[in-house]
């Protein structure tokens, strides 16, 4: 493969893309530590069973409820309860900063992927030839991750099979799947669009959802550290930032 620089607009987009999402991940975990309980469906609170809790605070399975007070004429439904502790509580900054970040991302993302689309990046260089696609190719690349010495890296996009299929999957599947599940859990956008509601199963099921692809995100970024350490980091930072590699 040729050994071609990344353009200027992919490593500004890949900069603030990756600024956003560190801001997302810090400012996404303190908001999951207000309240480390996921549920499936429309609604859910401290009252009601969860599908599972994070130990990430100590809100977690903490019991510290005085007992429900009903509504003695709907025949014992639970209204309230107070708490008998100090809640770790940082909801405010925590959702101004998620939200500020996250339309960083999102029309970061956009630019990107009109970008990409228009200008032939994805096809040329992230899209899997008919030749290079197959489970032994896949499997040998693979492999190839887990050697003592990877291959140094290049000075530009010299992607292998694993490393188009994946960054396809992050692009076209995870990304889109965070913003679309985070849309949903603002009653502003549900408003107008109460579509996204139902296409994930309501809004507590789009806080899991959201959960999980967030989780497969920060996964992907993890890995690629690695990897970009592996490879030689100067050579692969100055590659997509605006140094000069070697």
């Amino acid at each position: 493969m040729q050994n071609l620089r990344h353009q200027r607009w992919v490593k500004a987009t890949h900069f603030i893309i990756t600024l956003s999402f560190l801001a997302l991940t810090v400012s996404g975990f303190v908001i999951l530590m207000s309240h480390p309980r996921l549920y499936w469906g429309q609604a859910g609170n401290d009252l009601t069973p969860a599908l599972f809790e994070l130990p990430i605070s100590r809100n977690y399975q903490h019991h510290g409820f005085t007992k429900p007070i009903p509504f003695t004429h709907l025949g014992g439904t639970v209204v309230s309860a107070a708490r008998t502790y100090d809640i770790f509580n940082q909801n405010g900054w925590g959702r101004s900063s998620h939200f500020l970040a996250a339309w960083f991302l999102v029309i970061t993302g956009l630019l990107y992927f009109i970008t990409g689309w228009f200008s032939g990046h994805f096809r040329r260089n992230l899209l899997p030839g008919a030749k290079t696609f197959s489970f032994r190719l896949a499997l040998t690349d693979f492999r190839s991750h887990f050697r003592k010495q990877p291959p140094a890296a290049g000075k530009g996009p010299q992607y292998g099979l694993l490393q188009r299929v994946t960054y396809l999957v992050v692009i076209f599947f995870l990304f889109p799947l965070v913003i679309l599940t985070g849309f949903t859990m603002s009653p502003a956008i549900t408003a107008s669009y109460p579509f996204l509601i139902k296409m994930f199963f309501g809004e507590e099921s789009a806080r899991t959802i959201h959960f999980f692809a967030a989780s497969a995100l920060l996964l992907f970024l993890l890995v690629h550290l690695v990897m970009i350490i592996r490879t030689g980091f100067k050579q692969n930072i100055l590659a997509i930032t605006f140094g000069k590699p070697a």
